[in-house]
């Protein structure tokens, strides 16, 4: 699973700590989903796609061979 959300991040211009604190998440949880180390769970990504005003398809999608 591949993901925007350091792009979004960027945008907002807001840090990892930020966003971590605004959903209720550890720094490092960002970092791990940033990194594709961590793959979210449905609320977390419902709460991330809130927070940044997109679908959860458009912050997160399905690559092949992963």
């Amino acid at each position: 699973m591949e993901n925007n959300l350091r792009v979004e991040r960027a945008i907002k211009r807001i840090s990892q700590a930020q966003l971590a604190e605004a959903i209720g998440v550890s720094r490092q949880t960002i970092f791990a989903i940033e990194n594709n180390k961590f793959v979210p769970s449905t609320e977390l990504a419902l709460r991330l796609s809130a927070y940044f005003g997109k679908t959860v398809n458009e912050l997160f999608w399905l690559t092949d061979g992963k």
